[in-house]
């Protein structure tokens, strides 16, 4: 299987494998950006790339700029040989991009500033000032590199999803965001590159962030908000080892938190819980 790491000879062999006719690719690109310790959730991403594109290329990088926290970012897993392994057991044809720091910054380890209509101060920006100029910064050159056609994104990030949109609209990149659904462990915890880092116990008990979301959909619509969430607050008040960093109920659209229920609206529960310091969020739809 091929993996580059420098963008120049990426780009090179791209342009090699997708002839242009007139103004248009006779091939499609397909992309999905990750930063490496890959689960099942990234490889279904993979997947739906293949059905739709006639390449698909996957990005191993973990984003220094998109880390608020020193040691979250000295902790995240790194486990490209593993990676590679699981990316050419599914199809050997995909192609890996494993860029450098230097690479992709050119020695400039600074993220721009992006104005993303506000999306970018809910939940995870109020929490973790910076992360999102971090992640519009390494879309863009990632999408300016790749020049994918589509471009394939979890749900469990819905907020960065959004905010992957919003670039692509602000900026005019000619790529098409795909979002996907969430793939959970048997337990229901949604697949995280951080589950890595838990114990098989605290993997296990971490089945209630779910749990607790799936009570919080069926509460929504009988009880307002605000009652919602105190029940959120309270049931994790109530466990231990697990501390709530925020909750919130927000209009999918717009991602601002709601006061009460419009007809025609649609809105998403926002969670993210510590486990030993460990940092894990989840969504889920209330419609």
């Amino acid at each position: 299987m091929l993996i580059f790491n420098s963008p120049a000879d990426l780009q090179a062999h791209l342009k090699s494998e997708t002839p242009v006719r007139g103004n248009r690719r006779e091939k499609s690109i397909g992309f999905v950006p990750t930063m490496g310790a890959l689960h099942e959730g990234h490889l279904s991403l993979l997947r739906e790339s293949m059905r739709e594109n006639n390449l698909t290329v996957i990005s191993i990088f973990v984003n220094p700029t998109q880390f608020n926290n020193p040691e979250d970012l000295a902790k995240y897993p790194r486990t490209l040989d593993a990676d590679v392994a699981k990316i050419e057991k599914l199809n050997p044809k995909i192609i890996v991009f494993a860029p450098g720091v230097d690479d992709m910054y050119q020695g400039n380890t600074v993220s721009k500033h992006y104005d993303f209509d506000g999306l970018e101060n809910q939940m995870e920006g109020r929490f973790r000032p910076g992360h999102f100029d971090g992640v519009g910064t390494i879309v863009h050159r990632l999408f300016e590199i790749v020049k994918p056609d589509n471009a394939y994104f979890g749900e469990k990030d819905f907020q960065q999803l959004q905010i992957v949109k919003k670039l692509v609209e602000k900026t005019k990149l000619p790529v098409n965001v795909v979002g996907c659904p969430i793939f959970r462990e048997p337990n229901g915890l949604a697949m995280s590159s951080r589950n890595e880092r838990l114990s098989a116990e605290e993997r296990e008990k971490a089945a209630v962030i779910y749990q607790t979301l799936l009570a919080a959909k069926k509460r929504f619509g009988t009880e307002n908000a605000k009652r919602v969430a105190d029940f959120v607050t309270d049931t994790f008040e109530k466990t231990a080892g697990f501390d709530l960093e925020y909750f919130e109920i927000a209009d999918e659209a717009t991602l601002e938190p709601i006061a009460t229920i419009e007809p025609g609206k649609k809105y998403r529960a926002f969670i993210a819980v510590f486990v030993n310091k460990i940092r894990l969020i989840d969504t889920i739809s209330l419609n």
